[in-house]
Formats: structure tokens, sequence, C-alpha cells
């Protein structure tokens, strides 16, 4: 990092309106209020709000256009190092999945790398559930870096009615050029 070069972190928003629900399943994504019913606290007051799923797979996406965010082709170019982060917990009396799938696309939205690790399973009888940090950082991906999609989700492991599938929040993205 020289004298030159800056970081643009991006906190992706913490209500539904902003998102595209590529999943509603159940009863639906639900926002509620940290730490929430049979919850964990998080460590980080800042944060007071996070995303419930429901009995069915919920998922929901988010695209950052990084031309319109201010980045030039040419800084995109250079494949600056993009970390992706967000944060999952499970309640203490459910299980659930978490699944978080992160692309960086070209212009046409071609997929130039992702990730999308396994699906984590929380079981609160011999898991911690309490609030996770996952973490990627993509770097040496090739020139053409235009977009970002993130999209992350889950469900609980019982069929409940209600909110009891995995819980998520804090997410972000940094581009360092």
């Amino acid at each position: 990092m020289g004298p030159n070069t800056h970081s643009d972190h991006f906190h992706l928003p913490d209500e539904l309106e902003f998102w595209e629900l590529t999943e509603n399943g159940g009863s639906g994504w639900k926002v509620e209020d940290m730490p929430g019913d049979c919850g964990h606290d998080f460590d980080n007051e800042d944060v007071t709000k996070y995303f419930a799923t429901s009995f069915e797979p919920c998922q929901k996406k988010q695209l950052i256009d990084l031309l319109a965010e201010g980045y030039t082709p040419e800084e995109l170019d250079g494949q600056p190092a993009v970390t992706v982060v967000d944060w999952y917990s499970g309640r203490t009396d459910c299980g659930c999945t978490y699944q978080m799938t992160v692309r960086l696309l070209d212009e046409n939205q071609e997929v130039l790398q992702e990730q999308s690790p396994e699906p984590v399973t929380l079981d609160p009888d011999s898991d911690d559930c309490s609030w996770t940090q996952v973490s990627n950082t993509f770097s040496d991906y090739g020139p053409g870096l235009r977009f970002i999609s993130f999209e992350h989700g889950g469900k609980d492991d019982k069929y409940w009615d209600g909110w009891y599938g995995v819980r998520v929040t804090g997410s972000s993205v940094t581009v360092d050029v």
C-alpha cells in the first residue's frame, strides 16, 4: 500500500428493501433487533439489527456496481484486493445452516472469480452458535472487474414456523485501490 492507495469500505445495508431477495422461503426474511430471542450478543454496539431466516431457504443478494461507485476501469484492471466480511449466528434453541457466495464479475456480469464454500451447519447442542465472522480476500483474478455480487442466507433445520434459522449481519466489502 503506497501513499496513493486507499480502501473503500462498503457496509451492506441492514434494511431489506436494499437487497434483492433471491429466495424468500418459509415465513420469509425478517429484520430483528440484536440480540433477539434465544440470541447472542454482538461485540460491536454499532450493529443493532440482524436478518433472520425461516424454515425454507432464504437468500438475499447485493450487487455493487464499482464504476457507479467512482472507480475507474484502470484502477479495477489493476486487480485491487477485494475483502468480503460477513457475520452469522444461530439460536440457542434450534439448529440452522448458513451459506455465502461472492462473485467478482466483469462488465457482462460473467464470473472472474467466485467463493462459495460448503454450507455451515450449526447445532446448538454441540456447536458454538454465537456470532462468527467469515472473511475472504480475492486477488489475482485478472483484469475486467466491474461488479461484485454478494449473496448469503440459510434456514433452520427443524422446519419451525417463524424465524428460527441462521441470522446474518455486519456484511461488508472492502476494495483496496
